[in-house]
Formats: C-alpha cells, structure tokens, sequence
C-alpha cells in the first residue's frame, strides 16, 4: 500500500511539469518551423535597369534672362502669354510634370513672380528654383 491509502488521505494534487515541459517542447517547434519557412524561399529577383523609366515625365526649365525674355527649355516665348499656351499643351499631354524656373540674378523679381503666379494658375506644383553652390 501506498503512503497516501495508508494516511487515508485522497491524493489530489495534479503534477504539471511533464504538461509545461511538453508545451515548452511544442512552443519551440513551433517557433523554429515557422522561422524555417521563412528563411528558405529562394527567389529569382528581377534585376534593375539602367534604362531610365518612359512613365517618368521630362523635366521642363523655365529660364528668365538678365533682360526679362523668357524661354522653355531653349524655345524662346515673346510673351507670357505664349508660355501659358506652350504650357497647357504640355498639361494636355501629362497632367504632372516638374518645372524649374532659372531666373538671372539681375533679373527684376517681379517678373520671376509672375512666372511662379503662372504656374500656380495652371495648377502646376513641381516646381523647383535653380540656384548656383555658395562658394567658399
């Protein structure tokens, strides 16, 4: 007979350590399963071209010289007008293409203003002002 019959006490206590061991064991193999599956794919992936995208829309430059004459990109424009013109042709072609806008230092600012009211009329927002590097 054992200890517990021979007290006359019901035995009823319940060990669990083989019960967290197993679940120990399962949490492991689950966990390097799953971190196996992962890591072992093997892909072929495509490589990168050289070639630059045709989706991308060319840049165009708005230059404003020292005398005020303005040009896209080297097309002289009499007017502002004309550039307007020019430029909803282009907004016809691709809704969104970047600008910038060169103007000579000696340029008056209200004539690079109107160009920029320009663009903001059409609904242009790419936009980018050319500067040179400070020289040290």
């Amino acid at each position: 007979m054992s200890k517990a019959q021979e007290d006359g006490a019901i035995y009823d206590d319940i060990n669990i350590t083989p019960m967290l061991d197993l679940s120990y064991v399962l949490l492991v193999i689950f966990i390097l399963m799953t971190t196996a599956s992962v890591q072992g794919i093997k892909v072929n992936l495509p490589r990168a071209s050289d070639t630059p995208s045709l989706a991308k829309p060319a840049t165009r430059a708005i230059t404003i010289t020292e005398t005020g004459a303005l040009y896209l990109d080297a097309y002289p424009m009499a007017t502002l007008a004309d550039l307007e013109a020019r430029l909803l042709q282009f907004k016809a072609g691709t809704p969104e293409f970047p600008i910038v806008v060169k103007g000579d230092s000696a340029v008056q600012y209200e004539k690079v203003v109107e160009v920029l009211d320009l663009l903001g009329r059409l609904e242009l927002n790419q936009i980018g002002l050319v500067t040179q590097r400070l020289v040290k």
